[in-house]
């Protein structure tokens, strides 16, 4: 039976263990985009995972979807990352970046120059956006021209690039929950007539270019991609979930893994896996009541051989030291939701660990 401590290998990504810490916005980078003494705390303290996800990171200003989350589209980002690298290998941990163009999500007045969000087509998302002045609802993005559709593959080319140099041991490529990817993968969110939208084959086109492009700029095996199918977070409705990954899974380069978050989708994780022939992590919630997922739920994924290894989220927030608790069968921090995003150390640093006080 594998055990979620049992080594494996992703890529030229070695793990020492299978339980990955998933990928949590938690906005409290500095409001220029750059990484902070305190984040590097924050994943240094988490590097016994077997491998850390980022939060999902920039590869452009209109890329940009929250307040003070982290870039790595210009020199003092990638300085300023490359603490935080230093300091989880330091403790042994690996660490990949999450690329995440946030698309239609955002607001003009996140930035400077008050520029319009983009996307696939010119429709606005339901909701409002943590601005700078209170909540505001999403204005309509504008169309992306195909010509701004290769720029913004170079930008997630240029982005990969500066990971590698800022430390990172790879980077993912967030394809899921609404954001630019996952819009031009959805029906609602794409009404393009042209190469991108339309047939399942034009509708995953950038996807699969970006990943490609990625994939030859830094390697296939240091390159990784995160589906969340069936999501309808960021008011997406992708319309045909199952063709949809049927089509798109055996279109992707051979990566260091795929990542799949689960929103109630078991079924298409099962397919994933049946067309899937690299290494495959899952983050599981296979039903209503999985959330947030547990350590139960992980060992489960892997007995059934559904997954080479298991991301977990709410679990490595709220416990810095989660390999070491699993084994010894000790009882776990609970996350304090009220500090998830944005705010000091409170929340985020200030967990304890095996052996120490809580303090809090």
């Amino acid at each position: 039976m594998t055990s979620l401590f049992d080594s494996v290998t992703f890529g030229k990504i070695t793990l020492g263990n299978r339980l990955v810490m998933a990928p949590m916005t938690r906005n409290r980078a500095k409001s220029c985009g750059g990484a902070t003494e305190l984040m590097a705390e924050y994943y240094a303290q988490r590097a016994s995972a077997g491998l850390i996800i980022t939060e999902g990171t920039q590869p452009s200003q209109v890329g940009q979807g929250f307040l003070n989350t982290p870039g790595l589209h210009h020199p003092e980002q990638v300085r300023t990352w490359r603490a935080v690298t230093d300091a989880v290998h330091a403790k042994g941990g690996r660490i990949v970046v999450q690329l995440m163009h946030s698309g239609r999500i955002g607001h003009p007045s996140l930035y400077e120059s008050a520029h319009h969000s983009v996307a696939p087509s010119a429709v606005a998302a339901a909701g409002q956006c943590f601005t700078p002045h209170g909540m505001q609802n999403y204005p309509t993005p504008r169309e992306l021209t195909v010509e701004e559709i290769a720029a913004t593959v170079e930008d997630f080319v240029t982005a990969s690039r500066n990971a590698i140099e800022a430390g990172f041991d790879g980077v993912q490529i967030h394809a899921g929950n609404g954001f630019l990817l996952h819009q031009f993968l959805a029906e609602n969110t794409n009404h393009r007539t042209d190469a991108y939208g339309g047939s399942l084959a034009n509708r995953i086109r950038l996807t699969v270019d970006v990943t490609n492009a990625v994939a030859g700029a830094i390697g296939n095996e240091r390159t990784s991609v995160r589906l969340s199918p069936g999501n309808t977070y960021n008011d997406i409705a992708e319309g045909d979930t199952e063709a949809l990954y049927a089509a798109l899974v055996p279109a992707l380069p051979e990566l260091a893994f795929l990542e799949v978050c689960e929103i109630v989708s078991r079924p298409v994780t099962r397919s994933i896996r049946d067309l899937w022939q690299g290494g495959l992590i899952v983050n599981p919630h296979a039903t209503p009541d999985s959330f947030p997922a547990t350590v139960a739920t992980a060992q489960q994924v892997l007995d059934e051989g559904l997954a080479d290894a298991v991301s977990l989220g709410a679990l490595f927030l709220a416990n810095p030291d989660l390999p070491a608790r699993i084994r010894a069968a000790a009882p776990f921090n609970a996350p304090d939701e009220s500090t998830y995003y944005g705010g000091d150390h409170r929340g985020y640093t200030d967990y304890p660990v095996l052996g120490q006080d809580s303090g809090r």
